[in-house]
Formats: C-alpha cells, structure tokens, sequence
C-alpha cells in the first residue's frame, strides 16, 4: 500500500471503531503525548450524498453530525480525527493515533491501538455475515412440470 491509502485505511478504521473501544485501547496503551490542538474538537455537521444503483445522479440524502479535530505533536507532527456523532474524545483520540502513525512510534501505534481494532471489527463483519448466511435461502428446480 501507498501511504496515502495506508493513511486512508488507518484513519477509516479508527472512524469507525466504537469509541468505548478506542478509548479503553488509548487507556491501555498508556501513549500519552505532548500535543497542542491546531483545531480544537467541533461538532458539526455534513450533506451525506448518495446515487441511485450507484451510478446514477447524485442526490442530497441528507445529513449527518460529524465531530473533527486536529492536533500537532511536539515534534511537529500533525494529525486530523473525523468522527461520525458528537464525540470530542473520539475525535481527539483519532487524531492523535493518526499523527502517532505518522511518526517514530507508528509501530507502537499499530500494535497496540490499530492492530486490536482491526481484529475487533472483522470479527463483527465475520458475525454479521454468518447471520446473514443462516437466512439463506436456495432455489432449484429438482423437476419441471413438463413431459
């Protein structure tokens, strides 16, 4: 992966991880560094866009309540949090695990904070699948009715 699309991934992955389990790995890891926001965490919010079939024309669907922020660490580094909902931790968190990846403890970050997540949320992929495939259902003809 590029470092742009290993950034999107990481960023992705902390967007959509609970914030209970971010912020319990975050106590966990016990990673606390000297930080200053650049934007202090804000809720706002954002015109959700959809297609029809996924091809047609855009349309407004609606909106959605986001929750962004911005930190820069003492070595410079700087790192952005997008969250869906009202979370100021959440988006703190995700701010500083993104700029924490961005620097020299972005093995640390990964091990304790990226690789758990991960693991957490495709074992909720794997569990929603295998309820969707226990309703399964076949069709096959064994016999048509014609002779």
């Amino acid at each position: 992966m590029t470092d742009k699309t290993e950034r999107k991934a990481w960023m992705g992955l902390l967007a959509r991880a609970p914030a209970d389990d971010l912020d319990r790995l975050w106590s966990e890891a016990g990673l606390a560094p000297d930080y200053a926001y650049l934007r202090p965490p804000e809720v706002g919010g954002v015109m959700v866009r959809g297609r029809a079939g996924a091809t047609g024309a855009p349309f407004n669907l609606g909106e959605m309540t986001v929750t962004r922020c911005a930190v820069r660490l003492a070595d410079g580094t700087v790192g952005h949090g997008y969250v869906q909902g009202r979370g100021k931790r959440h988006a703190t968190q995700a701010a500083l695990v993104d700029a924490l990846m961005q620097g020299g403890t972005k093995d640390t970050a990964r091990a304790v904070v990226l690789t758990p997540l991960q693991e957490a949320e495709d074992a909720r992929c794997t569990a929603r699948a295998a309820r969707a495939a226990a309703t399964k259902v076949d069709f096959f003809t064994m016999m048509r009715g014609e002779d």
